[in-house]
């Protein structure tokens, strides 16, 4: 199973997203070992003081697909979830001085916690799903699909052209333009989807 993740993928108005769109996705990828599932609360990673939440809608890939096309592209998911997409920021800076890949910022035991999944017929619009995070109970950040850079279609067909998209396959498709921010140890997360609450855990 790949775990792929897409960087900077909203804008915070529609009207932003044309001078913004320049055909160069930021992918990366996260081991198996970094997933968080059942609502399992999640450890504060002991290399990090500075652990930064980004929530994400997660796709989950149903059919084997290379060089599939935009049109096409929908056809190969099966299910949605919502996730958190951590990172160890001071652990990112020091890989960027070294111009160094971001597995050990973006990868830890624990940066993906994700929800049970939810059958991606039931959005009859993936162009307009809301999801949302609150923190303690207050609300963090808010998302809808409206706003990404480049869509699911888009985003599936760019990383198949590259490798193989395989049943199981999971894609982080991107975190809401503003809101993202630092969670500490004892913090309580809930992300929901179109109001629904999916993933309710806490950082110990």
């Amino acid at each position: 199973m790949k775990i792929l993740a897409i960087g900077k993928n909203y804008v915070n108005a529609i009207e932003e997203i044309s001078a913004v769109k320049k055909g160069i996705t930021v992918i990366f990828s996260k081991p198996e070992s970094s997933l968080v599932t059942d609502n399992k609360d999640v450890v504060y990673p002991s290399f990090t003081n500075n652990l930064a939440y980004e929530i994400e809608l997660v796709l989950k890939i149903g059919k084997t697909g290379k060089n599939i096309s935009e049109k096409d592209a929908l056809n190969h998911v099966s299910e949605i979830a919502v996730g958190i997409d951590y990172t160890a920021k001071d652990v990112m800076a020091k890989c960027r001085e070294n111009s160094g890949p971001w597995e050990l910022a973006k990868g830890f035991d624990g940066a993906a916690p994700i929800s049970g999944f939810q059958d991606f017929s039931n959005f009859s619009d993936p162009s307009d799903i809301n999801f949302d995070l609150k923190i303690n109970g207050a609300q963090k950040q808010v998302g809808n699909t409206s706003h990404m850079i480049y869509n699911f279609s888009e985003i599936i067909s760019y990383v198949s052209t590259y490798m193989t998209l395989e049943p199981g396959d999971l894609i982080f498709t991107g975190t809401p333009a503003t809101g993202a921010g630092a969670i500490l140890k004892g913090d309580r997360l809930q992300c929901s989807i179109e109001g629904k609450l999916l993933l309710d855990f806490k950082m110990v």
